[in-house]
């Protein structure tokens, strides 16, 4: 049986990226899959790797409530049930504070922390029903740091904290909460960076394991932490990031 089989699973930024990796990869271990995310076009491109019949486009803005309201009750209405949510929809302008706007400052949290709240507490109470589990995609940007990424940060920190307190509030209601915490991964977001040779070079030489991520290593560990094999795993904001959490950052000697 496939790990997944008879489950069903929302992913939020579903059009690229991480989100369409993971929905791929839950689709590949038997699972139904709901795309979420603002552009149609994306996402029913990531559709057409998923058998028709297990998956279902819906496209969401995740940062106004309503919409994610309505994305739980279509989940329900197609498959009947849901038990794994993945939040993942992102965005990150880059500026000091001095420099972005307000209007990015509230997209930030708008889509990167208003929508993981919304999404859980949208689904929780079907969560609890199936005892299923909820994985956020924050970042390591999150445990951490960046020049001109304050906003990002800000955002991400917050939803670290937020899979803790999640975490406990849920756990005796057989629900699990854990995060994913990618360093640089090639995305829409980073596609100009990974066209940088240079710059590939210095963020090769700062992680030990000597590469930035594709989607498919964030997505196979987001699959782990949603899976049986993690049944004892809760509160976790686990760095994939290729060591370098471990390494502060810092380049071989």
């Amino acid at each position: 049986m496939a790990r997944f089989e008879g489950k069903v699973v929302i992913v939020t930024g579903a059009g690229s990226g991480i989100g369409a990796a993971t929905a791929k990869r839950f689709a590949a271990d038997g699972a139904s899959v709901v795309l979420a995310g603002r552009t149609r076009d994306k996402l029913e491109r990531t559709a057409l790797d998923i058998p028709k019949g297990r998956s279902l486009v819906r496209p969401t803005d995740v940062s106004k409530l309503e919409e994610v309201q309505g994305l739980v009750a279509d989940t329900l209405a197609r498959f009947g049930r849901l038990d794994v949510l993945i939040n993942n929809a992102g965005v990150a302008p880059e500026g000091k504070i001095t420099e972005a706007s307000v209007e990015d400052w509230r997209d930030v949290m708008g889509t990167d922390l208003d929508g993981v709240f919304f999404c859980c507490r949208a689904a929780m109470p079907e969560l609890i029903k199936t005892k299923g589990c909820v994985v956020n995609v924050s970042s390591v940007s999150g445990l951490g740091g960046d020049w001109a990424l304050s906003f990002y940060n800000a955002a991400k920190g917050a939803v670290t904290n937020f899979t803790r307190a999640l975490a406990m509030d849920h756990a005796r209601d057989g629900v699990r909460v854990n995060a994913v915490c990618p360093s640089l991964t090639r995305t829409d977001l980073t596609t100009d960076m990974y066209e940088d040779a240079e710059l590939m070079k210095k963020f090769a030489e700062r992680i030990p394991l000597g590469r930035g991520a594709e989607p498919e290593d964030i997505a196979d560990v987001i699959a782990f932490l949603a899976s049986h094999d993690a049944r004892f795993v809760t509160g976790v904001n686990l760095p994939v990031d290729g060591g370098l959490t471990a390494s502060n950052g810092q380049p071989p000697m």
